[in-house]
């Protein structure tokens, strides 16, 4: 018998505690981390040697919405970056629970349209991405976006106690099939109208789950700070960690309010657990909105129904051809897509720089044309942000995107290269690793990105996909 299924020789070990990197070798046996160090003669199936590289525990993205993407397709926009483990479910848009007897209003027509709105219970969507088998692992959140459209006739309006009740039997469900929490996106006209009591009664039942709040919150932008406090008092009232969503300041009007928030969210970091993420560019992608439009000093379609041949286009440049002004093109965009380009440079450093800032792409796989984050998020950090201009170590990057989020989250044996950890891993090159989407391409692989296994097993090799489907449903409190 065999010592181990694979050996990676004379690597680069980015432990994923942010310490620097050590060399030594890595085996892997039955889908774990076996041994680490200079391991010397063994016999193992498959032995590689990786001078130049390192390895690293694969990425974890902490903020996706491939809900439907990770059962259609093979992930080559996440496995290209070096991610073995997505976050579902955020913004309060999730594929279930609910069985869709119309059209989902956007934002929910970002991930699906009715057809794919199949599922009643959690635990049935759960189910469906292990049977089926999928490249990647997913760790699940239930949505409230999706739970209010199922249970209200209208959303335009705060739930009744019935339709709370409802909604609470339904996340109730979700949590104990193995969702790891309950997102909100209250900023979406689906959720504009909720109280703060709506989502806290709904949060409620996350402390005895021992399970995770996260938040779009109502506001990214003039009414921040009230948006941030709401938040807090939702996990306090709850008993639960928070983590805000795409950390940000939107609109020239509040570019530079990073320097005020970010000290708040630490101020209030060190009285409840709270979490943050980013993404690494000062534009946003999200539904099309005529009131977001006329905000942005620019603004990309990224795909229309009515209007597809307009995808990849400039809204202005559109405007100007049809001989209309900016809000009445985008309402005969509809319904559609956008990137705004509604942040200021020195804002996103700042958070980038944050030690507590987790990276997530937040793109949109099924859009036409996307946000280039969809494709380029973690080696731009990496190779950008971190070795080109300098923000932070290499090693600490790596952090952020290991065993910073799988802390967070819960994913144990995740996030840190250690003996008994799942093989989730990425052999990449330190020198030439960045990101190649851009707004005009954007969907180009980054280079640099060696190898990608997740359970041992390689999902991405020689610049393309394997076809492995080696992932599964991470269910609360049956990780290991």
């Amino acid at each position: 018998m065999k010592d181990f299924d694979l050996v990676l020789r004379n690597a680069a070990l980015y432990d994923g505690t942010g310490a620097a990197p050590v060399a030594g070798d890595l085996a892997v046996s039955k889908g774990r981390i076996a041994a680490l160090g200079a391991l010397g003669r063994c016999d193992a199936d498959d032995e590689i040697d990786v001078a130049g590289l390192a390895v690293a525990p694969g990425f974890v993205d902490v903020h996706t919405h491939d809900d439907r993407a990770l059962m259609i397709g093979d992930m080559a926009m996440k496995a290209s970056q070096g991610i073995t483990t997505v976050v579902v479910g955020n913004c309060g848009v999730s594929l279930a629970p609910w069985v869709a007897d119309r059209a989902p209003p956007p934002p929910l027509d970002l991930i699906g349209g009715r057809e794919d709105f199949r599922f009643a219970k959690f635990g049935d969507y759960l189910d469906t991405l292990d049977r089926e088998g999928i490249a990647l692992n997913a760790a699940c959140l239930c949505g409230h976006m999706t739970l209010r459209v199922g249970a209200m006739d209208r959303v335009d309006r705060p739930a009744e106690l019935r339709e709370i009740e409802t909604m609470r039997a339904r996340l109730g469900e979700a949590l104990d099939a193995g969702a790891i929490g309950f997102s909100t996106g209250l900023a979406y006209r689906p959720s504009m109208a909720a109280p703060t009591s709506e989502i806290a009664s709904l949060a409620e039942l996350l402390g005895p789950a021992k399970a995770i709040h996260t938040t779009h919150m109502r506001d990214e932008s003039a009414h921040i700070d009230e948006a941030m406090d709401e938040a807090f008092a939702i996990g306090r009232h709850a008993g639960v960690p928070v983590v805000i969503s795409h950390f940000k300041a939107s609109g020239a009007a509040n570019f530079g309010k990073t320097k005020h928030t970010i000290p708040k969210l630490a101020d209030a970091m060190a009285r409840q657990p709270l979490g943050v993420d980013v993404y690494p560019y000062a534009a946003s992608s999200t539904v099309l909105d005529p009131e977001f439009a006329a905000e942005a000093p620019r603004v990309l379609v990224t795909w229309s129904k009515a209007e597809p041949s307009q995808a990849g286009r400039y809204l202005d440049d559109i405007a100007k051809d049809w001989g209309v002004d900016r809000t009445t093109a985008a309402e005969r965009l509809q319904p559609a897509g956008a990137v705004y380009f509604a942040m200021d440079e020195a804002d996103v450093r700042r958070i980038l720089s944050f030690r507590e800032a987790m990276i997530g792409s937040d793109g949109l796989p099924h859009d036409s044309h996307p946000h280039p984050r969809l494709w380029g998020s973690f080696p731009r950090v990496l190779g950008h942000y971190a070795r080109d201009v300098g923000l932070f170590p290499m090693q600490e990057a790596i952090r952020r995107m290991t065993s910073l989020p799988a802390d967070r989250f819960g994913l144990k044996g995740r996030g840190r290269l250690l003996p008994g950890h799942h093989a989730d891993l990425v052999l990449f090159d330190p020198a030439t690793v960045i990101d190649r989407a851009t707004f005009e391409h954007p969907m180009q692989p980054a280079a640099g990105i060696d190898t990608v296994f997740v359970a041992g097993q390689p999902v991405w090799r020689d610049g393309k996909t394997t076809g492995a489907k080696p992932g599964r449903a991470l269910r609360r409190g049956a990780f290991q």
